[in-house]
């Protein structure tokens, strides 16, 4: 049986063809109902195409930062630490505004662009390299567990963990930090150092916390001295004091020739200190720096371009605004100038007997 239609929506139908009639109340009451539903749709409607067309509230402070855990070494403990590692940051997450990758895909990542676990970075490469894994911050660096000996101790065994925090808008490395601790057998000394991460982890967070909002403008506080946490406003070396506006800077780090120049040259070379972190580790780096040497020769500003870690950035910066040069000439005349500087460190070998 066919359903018949109400009486509402006959009168819907006819009415309309009966020039002069005066509608229905049902009638009226119904359309004024439709008119009040089409003007809600229509509202409605606009409030979703201008919620489109809306830009984006949410600014990059706001949203979880991304960190990626990638390889710290070849060994078993070096896997086993970063494994752990990533859990212990990935725990955290809910606890914080941070999400963690997922760090196969990570390190697949990093190896497709073929990183092999250098910890001697320009700002370039480590630009290069977060932005191919796609992610805020990294955590790289190198963990083992070694034999070793002393005139004190026949044999002990060693693990250690140097794990950098590095930026990836930036490039800059944001922490660096070398827990390690000994032990008569291995095993007890790697289960040792595994325990240490629970404590690294938080300092992780908070100094990605602090690069966070330095990066978005904030005024995050400033580390203790001997955190490792390079700040780039100090600690780093990255500060400066360039001159006033205007005034025109030669650039000699662009590789553009200068008709007529001659380059600053310091007065007295001072040679940075190869600091007691960097020997513990055994490290060997390069540092680059960008110093800007005013016409007066006085260093105006230094931006470290390549880092290394271990405090020996920061010595190289220390080492760069102590120092007086003869300033920069263009037919003659003083000239600000921009110039890039490299130190190389290598382990100092033991005296001979």
């Amino acid at each position: 049986m066919t359903a018949r239609p109400s009486s509402l929506v006959l009168a819907l139908l006819v009415w309309p063809a009966c020039p002069g009639a005066a509608a229905p109340p049902e009638l009226a009451r119904a359309e004024a109902t439709a008119a009040g539903e089409v003007a809600r749709a229509g509202a409605t409607a606009a409030e979703t195409i201008a919620a489109r067309e809306r830009p984006a509230t949410i600014t990059a402070r706001e949203r979880p930062a991304t960190v990626a855990v990638l390889d710290l070494g070849a060994t078993e403990t070096g896997e086993r630490a970063a494994g752990r590692l990533a859990k212990l940051l990935a725990g955290a997450a809910g606890e914080t505004k941070v999400s963690v990758l997922n760090r196969g895909l990570a390190r697949a990542a990093a190896r497709g662009v073929g990183y092999a676990g250098s910890l001697n970075l320009t700002l370039v490469e480590a630009r290069d390299l977060g932005a191919a894994v796609g992610c805020d911050f990294y955590v790289t660096g190198d963990a083992q567990t070694v034999r070793r000996s002393s005139s004190e101790r026949a044999v002990y065994f060693e693990a250690y963990a140097t794990l950098f925090v590095v930026g990836t808008r930036t490039g800059r490395l944001v922490r660096w930090s070398r827990p390690a601790v000994e032990a008569d057998a291995p095993e007890r000394a790697e289960a040792a150092l595994l325990a240490l991460l629970d404590e690294e982890a938080a300092r992780l967070l908070a100094s990605v916390a602090e690069a966070r909002a330095l990066e978005a403008g904030g005024t995050p506080s400033r580390p203790p001295a001997d955190s490792g946490v390079t700040d780039g406003a100090g600690d780093s070396g990255d500060s400066d004091d360039s001159g006033g506006a205007g005034e025109e800077v030669l650039d000699l780090t662009s590789g553009e020739s200068f008709k007529g120049l001659r380059e600053p040259a310091p007065f007295s070379r001072l040679r940075p200190a190869y600091t007691d972190a960097a020997s513990r580790a055994e490290a060997e780096a390069t540092v680059d720096v960008v110093a800007e040497i005013g016409a007066d020769g006085r260093v105006r500003g230094v931006r470290v371009v390549r880092w290394a870690g271990f405090g020996l950035d920061e010595e190289v910066a220390a080492t760069v605004r102590r120092m007086n040069f003869r300033p920069a000439t263009l037919d003659g005349e003083p000239r600000t100038a921009r110039v890039l500087l490299r130190y190389n460190f290598r382990r100092p070998q033991p005296a001979a007997r």
